[in-house]
């Protein structure tokens, strides 16, 4: 029987990471094995620039964790990780499947969005959204290339009649 001091520990563990699940917009569980150190250390800047938290949890944190948080996660084996982000529910998701494609061994277990628990099909298809940025930029081109064409017809009309010389004579004067 554990002491009451590690037990309150484990409490501890389970609540904090529990109230990170409750705030975290998106979260991805990944099995890490045969990761080498490099490419880990590459992905966790990678996750860290992108505002996602990833850290390595017992599978019986994660679970208790996770259904506290209103998740069931059931099965979890192996050695696993969680990557949750406040902000970009697509960050944690395209960062893992990234590295996912990159390396064999290393794979994508499930997560959740939205208050729902998704399973790798659909971690998979929310990695190939692109950013919210990129997604503002194609938005602003859409909106802005109607307007430079009818500027550059306008020119065009103005350049072909010579229209634009009688103008400026008539504001000289």
């Amino acid at each position: 029987m554990p002491s009451a001091k590690i037990l309150e520990s484990k409490k501890a563990v389970v609540e904090s990471l529990s109230e990170k699940v409750k705030a975290a917009s998106a979260g991805v569980l990944v099995n890490y094995s045969g990761i080498s150190v490099e490419d880990d250390t590459k992905m966790r800047a990678a996750l860290r620039a992108a505002g996602v938290e990833y850290k390595v949890y017992k599978n019986s944190v994660i679970s208790r964790a996770c259904s506290e948080a209103g998740y069931d996660f059931n099965g979890l084996e192996g050695m696993t990780a969680l990557a949750v982000s406040n902000d970009d529910p697509v960050a944690p998701a395209r960062v893992l499947c990234e590295y996912a494609d990159k390396i064999e061994t290393f794979e994508v277990k499930g997560g959740f969005i939205d208050g729902r628990v998704i399973d790798i099909d659909e971690v998979v298809s929310i990695s190939k959204v692109p950013s919210k940025e990129t997604m503002v930029a194609k938005i602003m081109g859409s909106v802005k290339a109607p307007l430079y064409n009818l500027a550059y017809v306008l020119q065009a009309i103005i350049d072909k009649d010579g229209s634009a010389e009688p103008a400026a004579e008539a504001a000289a004067e």
